[in-house]
């Protein structure tokens, strides 16, 4: 098939009448009088050629054919097939922004055809129109001239078929004529649109936001009206003068995948006004004002100089534990006293030989006790023993009441993996009365450093937000862990999810089952918890809502079960910045004792607050299902805004104040029924951290 398309190529060639050449000549003769062609890139076998160079000369020969194939496609407006060779082929190879030898590119015969999807397919990929076009002038002359030209060859070829008799040449020539017709219509259409077009009306919906102390945001929509030719490029400018005179600076958008652009390097505390215009081949459009006129470059710190929350804490941190790793470097493990009870000494006698013991190895049963079992998981597999076990080890066989501020005491070790060894050194077992905490404590250490030696890793993931327990006293406290890489470990093995619920035998009864069972039953829950407390919110401001509840020994806080490690909560805006004004607003509506205070100005960035705000609310009411009249003496929380990396942002909405926490036994009409769970505040801490 290559060998007679390139035969026919060359007799194509070979037949042309004299005129001016061009490098891609060959390609616009060729694609002319191919007809609806097509290329057939099954019929290339390129393990049958031999040798680099024949096989770079077919990958040309693919190129050559997909720009062919790309400019026809274009032509013929045949938005599928444009779309395919786009995904197919990249921009280099496509030669986007190479010009044809009637100096056209695919974008310009897109939009002088008014095909707007083709025209926008091919902006976000990158495509460009022709340089030659420097004018409105040289735009029209040229069409002009294709006009003609093709006019032109039209004449000609009709009258050779009308004077030849008929044989193979002139059949040729009908087919010659039938592509120059169809050509000589497509530039009529071309020049007819460019004629008929006027400039784009001007962008609409531009909004104007403050993003940081140094940079205003604008964003805007398509014009509602392009005047029947597509808008390839948009125009930002910027000035301190609402005449716009002088202009401080300018920017061209031609990537038009999002339309925004973020003014950058401004001085903080003055008023910048933006507007935006449209282009398209006839030229600038009028340009759209923004709303609000005018930013000013803020932040909400600025209204009382307030200094970040967290500024200088990790390094303080930091160096308090170097401070306190300085001070215990030599020390040792502490013996256990000997007055302590036997049964005590023992177990902890026994939990040291067995960590250093050479044939230590997971726990096949449980006893009444204290254990640690850790998950690692990758898609659907589990990492069990070669017994068929999830990895269980014992950390205390005499503990059948693990305490909230022991468990609360783990979760924290958890973000130190790496330092077990040390603080094993550096927990001393005491013979005072509180000892049995310390003792507790110290086999938690043990526990760890020997599932770490056990799997040959030291990072055994994040804490399950509560214990497993049965009713024969055992409990499991249980970490997680996502294995993303093909990671190498000790003495376990992968396995299906669903083969070792199906395979593993129960030795426990359906009424009563162990820890285990429990936990092989929900373990695809505690995997989807872990995996949904590991999603980031995506960049922007937002209304959180903050209840809490109280029991015996802990406080607990209301979060969704599809994102628990953030608080309930609705997207304001996309935009994390609340600037000076808005918070000196919104400092100015928590002061004021009417529920509803008066709307601000419009057009201002306190009244499009006070307008995201209000669907927010309403929106959140919804979410926790709490009727709005109800919500009339809820309040925002005005202390500060609540950062998170830069990128995140929170307004707190909080319950009347006796109803933020609810006591144990208390009625509380501010908690949603579904959809939602309490987690003890310290894990939540620390989910939010991670």
């Amino acid at each position: 098939k290559m060998t007679q398309q390139m035969r026919d190529l060359q007799l194509a060639q070979a037949r042309k009448p004299p005129g001016p050449s061009s490098p891609n000549a060959a390609k616009r003769l060729y694609r002319n009088l191919s007809g609806k062609f097509r290329v057939n890139y099954t019929s290339f076998d390129e393990g049958s050629l031999a040798g680099r160079g024949e096989k770079e000369k077919l990958r040309k020969s693919y190129l050559f054919h997909g720009n062919a194939a790309l400019f026809e496609a274009v032509e013929l407006q045949d938005l599928d097939r444009v779309q395919e060779l786009l995904k197919q082929y990249s921009p280099e190879e496509l030669d986007l922004n190479t010009p044809n030898s009637e100096g056209l590119l695919p974008l310009d015969i897109a939009i002088m055809t008014n095909n707007a999807p083709i025209a926008r397919a091919l902006l976000q990929a990158g495509a460009k129109e022709s340089p030659h076009f420097v004018s409105l002038e040289s735009r029209s002359l040229h069409l002009s001239t294709l006009v003609r030209e093709a006019e032109q060859r039209v004449n000609e070829l009709t009258a050779q078929v009308v004077n030849e008799a008929p044989n193979t040449d002139c059949s040729e020539k009908e087919k010659q004529l039938k592509a120059w017709e169809w050509r000589y219509r497509l530039y009529k259409r071309m020049k007819a649109g460019f004629e008929h077009a006027r400039v784009p009306d001007a962008p609409t919906n531009v909004h104007l936001s403050v993003s940081s102390s140094s940079s205003v945001k604008v964003t805007f929509w398509e014009p509602l009206s392009v005047n029947s030719a597509v808008v390839t490029k948009y125009k930002v400018e910027w000035s301190c003068s609402p005449t716009f005179s002088p202009l401080l600076g300018e920017a061209v958008i031609d990537k038009l995948k999002n339309l925004h652009f973020t003014i950058q390097g401004l001085v903080s505390g003055t008023a910048y006004y933006v507007q935006v215009s449209a282009y398209n081949m006839k030229g600038w459009g009028p340009p759209q004002a923004s709303v609000p006129p005018f930013a000013i470059p803020s932040n909400w710190r600025e209204y009382d100089g307030r200094a970040p929350r967290r500024r200088g804490q990790a390094e303080a941190l930091d160096h308090l534990l170097g401070q306190v790793k300085t001070v215990h470097q030599h020390c040792i493990c502490h013996e256990p006293c000997k007055n302590q009870p036997q049964s005590r000494k023992h177990s902890v006698s026994k939990s040291l030989k067995h960590l250093f013991h050479p044939g230590s190895k997971f726990l096949k049963t449980l006893k009444r006790g204290l254990y640690l079992t850790a998950i690692f998981y990758k898609d659907d597999n589990i990492l069990v023993t070669h017994e068929d076990q999830i990895p269980v080890v014992e950390i205390d066989d005499t503990y059948s009441c693990l305490l909230m501020q022991d468990f609360l005491w783990f979760t924290k070790v958890s973000c130190m993996w790496d330092e077990i060894l040390w603080l094993r050194q550096c927990v001393t077992v005491s013979q005072s009365s509180c000892s049995c905490i310390l003792q507790t404590r110290f086999k938690m250490l043990l526990a760890i450093s020997q599932m770490q030696g056990l799997l040959g890793i030291q990072d055994l993931g994040k804490v399950f937000f509560e214990p497993v327990k049965d009713k024969q006293g055992n409990i499991l406290i249980v970490t997680l862990k996502e294995v993303k890489t093909n990671q190498t470990f000790e003495s376990v093995r992968w396995v299906p999810i669903c083969k070792l619920q199906t395979s593993r035998k129960s030795v426990s009864s359906p009424e009563e089952p162990t820890a285990l069972d429990t936990l092989l039953i929900s373990v695809q829950d505690k995997l989807a918890y872990h995996q949904r407390s590991s999603h980031a919110l995506s960049p922007g401001l937002y209304l959180g809502y903050l209840k809490l509840c109280s029991a015996v020994d802990q406080i607990r806080v209301l979060v969704p079960e599809q994102l628990p490690n953030i608080l309930c909560h609705v997207k304001i805006r996309s935009n994390p910045n609340i600037s000076r004004e808005e918070w000196e607003w919104l400092q100015k509506m928590a002061s004021v004792e009417e529920p509803v205070p008066a709307e601000p100005e419009a057009e201002t960035t306190q009244n499009h607050l006070f307008q995201e705000l209000q669907v927010a609310i309403k929106e959140l009411m919804t979410l926790v299902n709490i009727p709005l009249q109800e919500a009339k003496d809820f309040r925002l929380y005005s202390q500060e805004v609540l950062d998170f990396g830069g990128q995140v942002s929170f307004l707190l909405l909080l319950p009347p104040s006796d109803d933020v926490c609810t006591a144990p036994g208390q009625n509380n009409p501010y908690t949603p029924c579904s959809g939602f769970l309490t987690l003890p505040l310290q894990i939540f801490e620390l989910g939010e951290e991670g």
